[in-house]
């Protein structure tokens, strides 16, 4: 039989948790999770980390994995995820399930990632600086200048995924989307992607009433808890930054919880622009 793993991905809060389980309940799988989030330790309520019956359920891996004062990139994941595939199919299985929603992620396994030029690390320190300065509305607008492509790609309040981008072009002199070759990488092992699609009007819905689950099963509380890690480049994600805003005392928390559920709808249209363009993908209806 050949080797298969099937990507169940779609935008935030579409389901793909629950759809996940009950296809590697099917397979005889564990869930295999590509939440450039989720996989750090801390980060549980505003990244919907699967509940304790879900995790109880399957195997999980990727999940509350690294602290999120360590640097995580899609290259670590690609090479990470990969070994362990290999593992697991030596292990015996068939087919495995991985689920998520980063795209850079599962574009780095299903064909990996093109060669960069090497990092600044002088460039990427006053780069960060300038985020704290000046917030990453003009980062972001600066990128949308030097490089149209990539800003229009990637989820621009990502501080990590702006700062990077930009870094690239400071080194290079050259857009980063030029560095996308587009040429595949190789896979010893068949990919079948499904995407899970709702009606936007309900996604919207289910997006705004998470949000409110989060806040009170105490996303206020677990923020404040990872205040001394606030510059960490993990914690520059939508649900932690706003919350951070709240704790300044810049914006009242109505304004955070209502900047959370804009900012959630705006990632979940940036992942299914994205993916709109891949025709291998199979969309179904949770």
């Amino acid at each position: 039989m050949p080797r298969r793993l099937e990507i169940i991905l779609g935008p935030t809060a579409v389901g793909k948790t629950d759809y996940s389980i009950r296809k590697a309940l099917e397979y005889g799988s564990p869930v295999i999770s590509c939440d450039s989030r989720q996989i750090y330790k801390g980060m549980t309520i505003g990244t919907a980390v699967p509940d304790a019956s879900q995790l109880a359920a399957v195997k999980h891996y990727f999940v509350q994995t690294f602290p999120v004062t360590q640097a995580y990139t899609a290259g670590d994941y690609e090479q990470d995820a990969l070994a362990l595939i290999s593992d697991l199919f030596d292990q015996g299985h068939e087919t495995l399930v991985m689920t998520g929603g980063s795209m850079f992620y599962i574009d780095a396994v299903c064909n990996g990632l093109d060669d960069l030029p090497d990092g600044d690390q002088e460039v990427r320190d006053r780069l960060w600086k300038r985020l704290g300065e000046e917030g990453i509305e003009s980062l972001a607008s600066e990128l949308k200048t030097r490089d149209p492509e990539t800003y229009s790609s990637i989820d621009t309040h990502n501080s990590q995924r702006v700062i990077r981008a930009l870094e690239v072009c400071l080194v290079s002199g050259r857009p980063l989307s030029s560095f996308k070759t587009g040429t595949r990488k190789k896979r010893d092992f068949e990919i079948v992607k499904t995407g899970l699609q709702r009606p936007r009007e309900e996604l919207y819905s289910r997006i705004d009433r998470r949000v409110l689950a989060m806040m009170d099963a105490g996303l206020v509380e677990e923020v404040r808890s990872l205040l001394p890690y606030r510059s960490c480049q993990a914690l520059q994600t939508v649900g932690y930054k706003e919350i951070f805003e709240y704790l300044d005392g810049t914006i009242p928390l109505e304004e955070a919880v209502r900047l959370i559920q804009r900012n959630t709808r705006h990632y979940a249209k940036k992942q299914l622009t994205w993916w709109r363009r891949d025709q291998t993908i199979r969309w179904v209806s949770p």
